[in-house]
């Protein structure tokens, strides 16, 4: 990268940084709303399949990413939060956003932005400005389908402001209950704004008739499940639910993965190599290939799309910083888990995917999150504990965390090293430490929030930006 891009790069990056964060919120479509009309409408140049939940969902968008794009299509792909890079967030044909495209896009809406900054009480935020930029370059490629995960929530996340053909929700559970609320079944009801009723004309964007729209629903909680439905039900759209219309039929672990068998809307998919690990995943690839099955009109009716193509993308799929091996002896692996129900599927995964006798915890979280849940279910897992801060502003403190940490697995197995640098050389020493019958099988596991993840795995696999 030359140096004046370098610069370009930075200069945007940090007026980006320099709007609203992540979790400062000020819940409303007005804004977005106001800004891609003024840019005429790119969130409408293309069909949309939004992705929301909990948990999963990165991955899952990553997984319909894949699969689409095996099927000939061009996709545009946003999510949130990145692990090393803002341009993470926004991808064209399986790739990052080029450093100079993303200074072309933000410069090209910076006027926009400041018109509407300039006619709101409130200013747009980091994500909202990220969200048009990836709306304007997929409509400037131009894509075939844009794949969209929300940020947070459904009804009022800047996303939405496009109308989905194709909403997915994978698993609800408990958080962001300041934003979203205090149970499951208002949580679920705030995601479910996603599914919204087909267009009044019946045309798509490109064109077709307008069948409708599909909600793909993941397993979910008795409530969560009464309030997605009921949502569907209200708008008069399709609805495709894991243990009825799609779900894992079978799977076994294999090296590097997992082998599944699947049943899709059309039919059963076999033999299926899924690189990631844990059940978790691959209900997500169940997920994701009923999402895509609907987007390409498959069903009952029509059978099973290309079973061949189905392999290849999900042999292809990857997803950093989800259970992700970054260095061997000690093995390092980094995952992104960030709740309570996430870590209890990381926890799984591990158990059934590695043979470890011996496993260091790295943690770092951030406020906001249930800590204590998370951490007792890392406890039966991790001999030891070593307790860390990430750099966000919202991370929590070393001390503050390590007392925590005190409370669910007692003071002589918990360590405290405020640098992550510091923290993860001593996890690693601590794990190559261990009794001679932990040799070979000693591990380390880096968790506890996305930006924690992130930046464990930009110091240990050396990767660049």
């Amino acid at each position: 990268m030359s140096t004046s891009l370098s610069r370009d790069l930075a200069r945007v990056e940090q007026a980006l940084l320099a709007r609203w964060p992540e979790n400062r919120l000020e819940p409303s479509l007005t804004r977005i709303s106001a800004l891609v009309d003024l840019l005429g409408s790119p969130h409408r140049a293309m069909p949309v399949v939004q992705v929301t939940g909990t948990n999963g969902k990165t991955t899952t968008a990553r997984m319909v990413d894949e699969l689409l794009r095996g099927f000939g299509l061009r996709v545009g792909r946003f999510t949130s939060p990145h692990l090393e890079s803002m341009r993470e967030r926004i991808v064209l044909d399986g790739e990052p956003l080029p450093a100079e495209r993303f200074v072309e896009v933000y410069d090209d809406i910076a006027p926009y932005v400041q018109m509407v900054d300039a006619g709101s009480d409130v200013p747009m935020s980091f994500f909202e400005v990220m969200v048009a930029m990836a709306y304007a370059a997929f409509a400037e490629a131009p894509v075939d389908v844009a794949v969209v995960e929300v940020g947070m929530g459904g009804t009022w996340d800047a996303t939405t402001v496009a109308d989905a053909r194709v909403a997915v929700v994978t698993p609800v559970s408990l958080d962001h209950a300041e934003y979203l609320g205090p149970d499951v079944a208002t949580i679920a009801t705030e995601k479910a704004g996603i599914i919204k009723p087909a267009s009044t004309d019946g045309v798509l964007p490109d064109g077709r008739p307008d069948g409708g729209v599909v909600a793909v629903l993941a397993h979910q909680p008795a409530g969560a499940l009464e309030a997605l439905v009921r949502r569907a039900i209200e708008v008069d759209a399709t609805v495709a639910r894991e243990g009825t219309e799609f779900g894992v039929l079978e799977r076994r672990v294999a090296v590097g993965g997992q082998q599944v068998r699947l049943q899709g809307l059309g039919g059963e998919y076999d033999e299926v190599f899924l690189p990631l690990f844990g059940a978790h995943q691959a209900q997500n690839a169940a997920v994701a290939l009923a999402a895509v099955e609907a987007f390409l009109g498959a069903g009952s009716a029509t059978g099973p799309v290309a079973q061949d193509v189905v392999r290849e993308s999900f042999a292809a799929v990857r997803s950093p910083g989800r259970l992700e091996r970054v260095r061997t002896s000690p093995a390092v692996l980094v995952d992104a888990a960030h709740n309570p129900a996430g870590m209890a599927a990381t926890v799984e995964a591990v158990r059934e995917s590695f043979d470890f006798t011996r496993l260091v915890g790295v943690v770092g979280c951030v406020q906001g999150k249930d800590v204590t849940g998370m951490l007792a279910e890392l406890e039966g897992l991790c001999a030891e504990l070593v307790v860390t801060q990430n750099s966000s502003p919202r991370a929590i403190p070393a001390d503050e965390l390590g007392a925590l940490a005190v409370d669910v697995f007692g003071a002589d197995r918990v360590s405290v090293h405020p640098l992550l640098t510091d923290a993860l050389e001593s996890a690693i020493e601590l794990a190559e430490a261990g009794p001679d019958d932990a040799l070979g099988g000693s591990g380390v596991l880096v968790t506890g929030s996305v930006i924690t993840a992130g930046e464990a795995r930009a110091l240990l696999s050396g990767a660049q930006r």
